[in-house]
């Protein structure tokens, strides 16, 4: 049932739009690296998710061990968010590549390496919550419409501007640099773009190192948003992310934003407004998500005949 009597009240609709668009900047920017690396390389990684997990152990160190600025805990997660993305491209991806392997081989192998990923993490952190420290961020929230109105954390206005700005940079990368044309061009046809010169593994290591770097700043900013760092995190946004790719547009990099803004906003408001809401909002979400799908099976932004990357 709806509560009524929370319909009419737009103080707390603003603070649930505010709430909600922080939920999607969440699942946005963890979905970018996940749209990067199928968009370019039609892979499916899987892994992805337990490297945005020990990128947020690798800034909790910088932060909360070493006591590093947010900036180099943000740099330190995103370098080895890149780091990681490109041993497992070594490990788990190029050798099945090297023996043209059927599409579900790659992405059964990121499964493997995901879960030694995670009893990795667990043997070295082991299962407790990890938080980072409460002076990375000012605690006082910027009040809008004064002590009665909406409160909004620095770090929900930073994860929504990092999204955005990422999402702005990688836009640009892809269509208007040398390195975007070369990953456009083994996006369309990897026999094409050997043919034309384009050294296809150097390609490759690019799309993983930046799809690492991303899943770097993810976890920083979602520990930052949630204060709360574990081994299972990632399976907790994994199927999120997954979601937000789909109902984007597989492979569309301003579709992954736009549909982490929308699962948010979901979310949120069926928290906010459905009794016991909490225990329904992964249902409505992903039955909204099935609802769009039959209307417009290639995503928000999709197209019938997309350019992946």
């Amino acid at each position: 049932m709806v509560d009524i009597s929370l319909l009419a009240n737009p103080i707390y609709l603003a603070q649930n739009v505010v709430d909600g668009l922080a939920r999607g900047a969440v699942y946005a920017v963890f979905a970018l690296g996940f749209t990067l690396i199928f968009g370019v390389l039609d892979i499916l990684n899987l892994a992805h998710a337990s490297t945005y997990m020990w990128c947020a152990f690798v800034g909790w160190i910088a932060m909360s061990q070493l006591g590093l600025p947010l900036w180099a805990g943000l740099m330190a997660a995103m370098i080895a968010g890149g780091i990681i993305a490109v041993i497992l491209e070594f490990v788990a991806f190029r050798p099945l590549r090297r023996e043209g392997s059927e599409r579900l081989a790659p992405m059964i192998s990121s499964i493997g390496a995901s879960i030694i990923m995670v009893s990795l993490a667990e043997a070295a952190f082991t299962v407790q919550t990890k938080r980072f420290p409460t002076g990375v961020l000012n605690p006082t929230p910027v009040l809008l419409g004064g002590t009665d109105g909406v409160r909004v954390s620095w770090a929900q206005l930073l994860i929504v501007a990092v999204s955005v700005l990422l999402m702005i940079a990688l836009g640009y990368l892809i269509r208007s640099t040398r390195t975007g044309k070369a990953m456009r061009a083994v996006a369309y046809s990897q026999r094409a773009a050997q043919l034309l010169g384009i050294d296809i593994n150097q390609v490759v290591l690019t799309t993983f190192w930046i799809g690492g770097m991303l899943a770097g700043a993810a976890g920083v900013l979602v520990g930052l948003l949630t204060s709360s760092i574990a081994p299972n995190i990632g399976s907790q946004i994994e199927l999120r992310g997954l979601a937000v790719v789909i109902l984007g547009g597989l492979g569309n990099i301003e579709g992954a934003v736009l549909g982490g803004f929308v699962l948010g906003l979901v979310e949120t408001f069926t928290i906010a407004y459905l009794q016991q809401g909490g225990d329904y909002k992964d249902a409505v979400a992903f039955l909204i998500l099935f609802l769009m799908l039959l209307v417009r099976p290639n995503g928000l932004l999709g197209r019938r005949e997309a350019n992946r990357a």
